[in-house]
């Protein structure tokens, strides 16, 4: 009896073993290493060219005094703010806009219409970016051929400005439809009652909408919000991809990208996991900030 009851108090831990190894291996050892690489550098003696006249040392805080102060990691945080301003608003409202018309009565098509929306977003990254870098090349896009028929000029969308627009697009058609979901599912599980109830009280269906739907739903918006703001500060597919076919995206161009440059192309893992430890901290506190901010109303705990 003392057998089978120590096997019970076991079968819990066995069954999240292989996560906790998981999250060990993959994710909390990397971190950990990561954090290591920050305080560390290479000290070079003389030429750097014999033997022994490289060593790794403590390093202390330079490297994060360094990446702080680079001017390179402080621009592409501007740029990234920029294209985050952009990409938000206009992805959510999307997604929004798309859940309540799903979520009409009067809609016809639905299953195939939320099918089509969604599809975009189970294409990958790089296919995806590949996919609308050729359509903003302006020798071989068929819209850029079109309108060169129609006596116009298509935008430049492969420098200046236009670069935000074109990069913030990919991530709109990519990430608009699983928003879409998630807020339309929120919808679908508010009572028909009340819907009865305000159309008995004369409301319109805009009206519906505008003050209950949305209200019910200010939970789910929150959480897109939330995973929209992550990804945003994490951008890096998307001008890494479109990066050969333009001059208008350096490598540094975000601040993965950097870290990017720094640890492959530069060889200074070193700099490179401060940078990466600077941007994790940042993201975690603005994500806590956020948080703090909603309150736990806004999440729908209260």
């Amino acid at each position: 009896m003392s057998a089978s009851r120590a096997k019970a108090r076991l079968a819990p831990y066995a069954f999240i073993a292989p996560a906790v190894v998981l999250f060990t291996v993959l994710l909390a050892v990397p971190i950990g290493y990561a954090v290591y690489l920050s305080f560390r550098e290479v000290h070079i003696s003389g030429l750097g060219l014999g033997p022994g006249s490289r060593s790794e040392g403590w390093a202390g805080l330079g490297n994060y005094t360094a990446a702080l102060s680079d001017h390179e990691l402080l621009s592409s945080t501007g740029r990234v703010l920029l294209y985050g301003i952009l990409l938000v608003p206009t992805m959510l409202g999307l997604a929004l806009l798309f859940a309540l018309l799903l979520d009409a009565d009067r809609t016809r098509f639905r299953a195939f219409s939320r099918i089509s929306i969604f599809l975009p977003y189970a294409i990958p990254g790089v296919i995806a970016s590949l996919l609308w870098g050729f359509l903003y090349l302006p020798t071989i896009s068929p819209g850029y051929f079109i309108l060169h028929k129609l006596g116009m000029n298509g935008p430049d969308l492969l420098s200046g400005n236009g670069m935000l627009v074109a990069i913030a697009n990919i991530a709109v058609w990519g990430g608009t439809g699983f928003n879409m979901i998630v807020i339309y599912t929120s919808l679908r599980s508010i009572p028909a009652e009340l819907y009865e109830a305000a159309r008995l009280d004369g409301a319109s269906e805009l009206q519906i909408a505008l003050r209950i739907k949305v209200p019910m739903v200010l939970p789910s918006l929150v959480l897109t919000f939330f995973f929209s703001m992550i990804a945003t500060l994490q951008v890096f597919n998307e001008p890494t991809t479109l990066r050969p076919l333009t001059n208008g995206i350096s490598s540094t161009w975000s601040p993965l990208m950097k870290v990017y440059r720094d640890a492959f192309t530069q060889g200074d893992i070193y700099s490179a996991s401060a940078t990466s430890v600077v941007i994790a901290v940042v993201t975690l506190a603005v994500s806590f900030g956020f948080l703090k901010l909603v309150g736990r109303r806004g999440l729908g705990e209260a």
